[in-house]
């Protein structure tokens, strides 16, 4: 059981030191070697245990929530559902279009909101679900559908 846990904890390392495009040397020449490629890996393969205080150290030199370097045991009330993402948001595209728009720095704010609760950190690509698109709707007072087709126009989404 524990061993499971470790390897879990690894994967989830790994997955949030690739969302972020560092390979394990990267990850040893950023932090001037005070994380050390080699124990990095053990800690991802989950042959090595990793304390408390080195694990939220971690996550302080990646940029996230302690809790987001934590994986997911048993499936939540939030994942239930919903499964498939309707829209791709470009967060690259974004900014690109602002322009002093306070709806789209709005929705700059939300979709960094959702990374943040969902852990994913590429900053590139964010899905947006059903619901995220009917909050978003009723936020700017509009209908779901032609909140996504203004988002095509605009190219903020990924066709």
């Amino acid at each position: 059981m524990q061993r499971d846990y470790q390897q879990l904890l690894g994967e989830r390392l790994r997955a949030i030191r690739s969302q972020q495009g560092l390979t394990l040397q990267d990850v040893e020449d950023k932090s001037d070697g005070e994380w050390k490629a080699v124990v990095i890996g053990s800690y991802e393969r989950g042959d090595r245990a990793v304390s408390v205080a080195k694990l939220a150290k971690l996550a302080r030199f990646y940029g996230v929530p302690m809790r987001d370097l934590l994986p997911v045991t048993e499936p939540t009330a939030d994942d239930a559902g919903d499964e498939a993402p309707r829209v791709v948001l470009d967060l690259t595209r974004v900014p690109e279009i602002a322009n002093g728009d306070d709806a789209i720095a709005a929705l700059s704010r939300y979709a960094r909101r959702i990374q943040l609760q969902r852990g994913d950190y590429n900053g590139r690509m964010l899905s947006l679900r059903s619901d995220d698109i009917r909050a978003l709707a009723t936020a700017f007072g509009r209908d779901a559908d032609d909140l996504v087709r203004n988002l095509r126009e605009l190219r903020a989404v990924v066709a």
